[in-house]
């Protein structure tokens, strides 16, 4: 029985690949040193994952920036504005992903229902794709060469054209259809001579397909398989379940179909009698997203069911999913709690567990494995340190009054306008601003005692005043403190509730090389002291301008977190939806005229089954109002979201009744407010016109234009002007060029007073 993984983390136990391209873009590493560096990742890797035993081993799971860019520019997918600008290959890749003088960055969003962003595809009219599958077939060999048995990843076209979006008016991105396959075709071609086994991933089938393409999927599939030629096709689908499809498996034309049975186990029986008699079943047995150890008890009884159906002989072990969603590996996590540390698994170990269940499902001797595996289910299960009755009782006590503000906003909007007294137009930023070298120096000498409390503070407050000093020289209306005490939106907050654990290397990669360390929630939610009321005294002391509290959402803090897996997600939200609210309070007692709470990860924790939805976005919904609604008329409440795909959730996210939201536009071209074209959104918005991943300082025209578009759609007594995100990756001098840029782009389109 064969143990297989569909992808594996590709930043390095040590974060060896963020180094290393960073090093390239600051002209600090050479070409030849980044394929090195590249080179030298793949292969420990692979050896990590067979010495752990694990069988068939993925190849093109790695990249240096997103395997869907490299997927764009292997179809020679590549949009006209890049065309001839710098080597092609690399240069091209990286100004795809970051823009560069003169060009913007492609847009970014999140992949599925994950905190990993991929670049997204851009089809233009008349899109030629030109494939060549140099560089994965290159890496099969290494793989060859290195001695292993090598499975080819490659994204499938449907989750391709699903995902993409199309520069042309009016163009249907699914007319590409047939000559994206004939691409892939020529890939297939090319690629199955260098491998026995070709992974082609379709989670857009959890989703479901449109009537017509739907249609068309099976002859595709037939001809992928016949393109592969000697090479096995499996075909991977995740992140949910598929049984909505099963007619879809009737005479599949694949040699396997890998099924996610972590989040959908009660697919294994339908999808099962489906599966045509020489197709092979790959069990998804172990969780791919999140750092608990596996109940094998549970996931062998599974295993047997599938046995029982298809036969031992066709069945593969695998992860529900790629484990880049987890960290690298838990060996040198040496200082969390004992108690809590032995319930935990990261990749590595996760490929240990495939191992133990393909050996179980084999009937080989792994009684003692299996039975201290279920006494540390059952102590976990027992312990007194993840279980607090008094929050229980708290949250199960929640009325509906707590989720409601006590006015409508057209009432609040008139005691907030006497409050604040704001021009037309205000112009604010998201929250953070540059985590420069000296900021992260002082916060690791503090951590590691090399700096004691009060110089500790000091440091922070000078931050601060360089923060709130910048905004009022490039005349901003609201302010914030600039965040130089957070590491993270996430962690920040973590760290000071009950019920979170940390880890010192539990690294997981967010996007390009931009990585996250998540907490793990283990247990019950609760804030024993206020966590930024200090902070916001200070800055509000050093301005008279308005200053908002800073706070990350229930949601976000849930959905970029490990969470615990042993109660409902919901449960969970709820709980630290309430200690939010008691910051909320104190913020407001200190006398913070707006708070904002951030919830970039509403869309992202959204099910990617249609008949699933609305039950999560009842509760996300109401964990969000149930943390925000406890202040009076007066006190304005700000969210901010950014980075996926809003439009279909526009009526949860006017549910949310935020006085002010927050939006990314400027890397989209404000194609976001589509939406608010559509659905008349009832309170103020900010769409971003400033896109702050890319390197670069938008101009004022620039930003004229984009409001402009913004203000067909908005009212101006409700436009906000901001960037598109947060400033912390951002260097100083181009933060406060692009502020100038932008209070002056406001100041362009503001009528004059009366």
């Amino acid at each position: 029985m064969l143990t297989q993984t569909l992808g594996f983390p590709r930043i390095g136990r040590d974060r060896e690949l963020k180094r290393a391209v960073e090093g390239y873009w600051k002209g600090e590493v050479d070409r030849e040193a980044l394929a090195a560096t590249a080179a030298a990742l793949r292969a420990e890797h692979w050896r990590m994952q067979r010495e752990a035993g694990v069988d068939l081993l993925p190849v093109g799971d790695f990249a240096l920036y997103d395997q869907m860019l490299d997927l764009s520019l292997m179809l020679g997918c590549v949009p006209e504005r890049y065309a001839g600008r710098g080597e092609p290959g690399l240069e091209t890749m990286f100004l795809m992903a970051r823009g560069g003088v003169g060009v913007g960055a492609m847009e970014m969003t999140k992949w599925f229902d994950t905190n990993y962003h991929y670049i997204v595809p851009e089809l233009a009219a008349g899109q030629v794709f030109r494939p060549s599958a140099g560089r994965l077939a290159g890496e099969l060999r290494e793989a060859a060469r290195a001695g292993y048995a090598a499975k080819a990843v490659l994204p499938g076209p449907f989750t391709f054209l699903a995902l993409a979006k199309t520069a042309a008016p009016g163009l249907d991105k699914w007319s590409l259809l047939e000559p994206l396959i004939e691409a892939y075709e020529a890939l297939l071609r090319e690629i199955g001579r260098e491998c026995g086994w070709l992974q082609i991933d379709e989670p857009v089938l959890v989703m479901g397909l449109p009537g017509t393409v739907r249609d068309r999927f099976r002859p595709v599939l037939e001809r992928l398989r016949g393109a592969a030629g000697k090479a096995r096709l499996m075909l991977a689908t995740y992140f949910g379940g598929v049984a909505a499809q099963a007619d879809l498996l009737d005479g599949l034309a694949a040699d396997c179909l890998h099924l996610d049975l972590v989040r959908a186990p009660e697919q294994l029986e339908p999808v099962a009698a489906k599966l045509p008699k020489d197709c092979a079943l790959s069990l998804g047995l172990v969780d791919g997203r999140n750092v608990w150890r596996a109940d094998l008890g549970r996931a062998l009884a599974l295993g047997r069911r599938a046995v029982e159906l298809v036969g031992p002989e066709r069945l593969l072990v695998a992860p529900s999913c790629s484990l880049l969603h987890a960290p690298v590996d838990l060996a040198a996590e040496t200082a969390l709690d004992p108690e809590v540390r032995e319930w935990m698994a990261f990749a590595l170990q996760k490929c240990g567990e495939l191992r133990l269940l393909a050996d179980a499902l084999e009937g080989r001797d792994v009684a003692e494995a299996l039975g201290e595996n279920a006494r540390i289910m059952e102590r976990r299960r027992s312990c007194a340190k993840a279980l607090n009755p008094a929050v229980r009782d708290r949250a199960a006590a929640v009325t509906p009054e707590m989720t409601a503000r006590r006015s409508p906003y057209s009432v609040r909007n008139e005691e907030q306008r006497t409050r604040l007294d704001l021009p037309e137009l205000p112009t604010t930023t998201i929250g953070s601003f540059p985590q420069t070298t000296e900021v992260r120096a002082a916060r690791a000498a503090f951590k590691a005692g090399k700096l004691d409390r009060m110089g500790y503070e000091q440091a922070m407050t000078g931050f601060i005043r360089r923060a709130v000093e910048a905004q009022e020289a490039a005349g901003l209306d609201v302010l914030v403190h600039g965040e130089p005490e957070r590491n993270d939106m996430v962690e920040y907050f973590g760290e000071q509730l009950d019920g979170f654990c940390f880890t010192k290397n539990g690294w997981v990669q967010s996007y390009g090389t931009r990585c996250v360390k998540p907490p793990v929630i283990y247990g019950d939610v609760s804030r024993p002291r206020a966590m930024t009321v200090a902070w916001w005294e200070q800055a509000a002391a050093m301005t008279k301008k308005p200053m908002k509290g800073m706070l990350t959402g229930p949601v976000t803090i849930l959905c970029w977190s490990f969470v615990r897996d042993d109660q409902p997600r919901s449960a969970t939200c709820r709980q630290i939806a309430l200690a939010i609210r008691d910051e909320v309070a104190d913020l407001e007692r200190a006398g913070a005229p707006m708070v904002q709470i951030d919830e970039p990860a509403l869309r992202e924790g959204l099910p990617l089954e249609p008949e699933n939805r609305g039950e999560y976005l009842d509760w996300a919904v109401e964990c969000f109002r149930l943390a925000s609604t406890g202040v009076s008329d007066a006190t304005q409440i700000h969210t901010h979201m950014c980075y996926a795909e809003f439009n279909e959730i526009i009526e949860w996210i006017a549910a949310m009744d935020a006085d002010v939201i927050s939006i990314e536009a400027g890397r989209s071209g404000m194609e976001l407010l589509e939406a608010f074209g559509r659905f008349h959104y009832p309170n103020e918005v900010g769409p971003g016109v400033w896109d702050i991943h890319s390197p670069r300082v938008p101009g004022v025209e620039e930003m004229v234009g984009l409001l402009e578009k913004a203000l067909r759609v908005i009212p101006r007594e409700r436009l906000w002007v901001n960037p598109d995100c947060g400033l912390k990756t951002r260097d100083w001098p181009e933060t406060e060029a692009s502020m100038r840029n932008m209070v002056e782009a406001a100041r362009k389109l503001r009528r004059p007073k009366a």
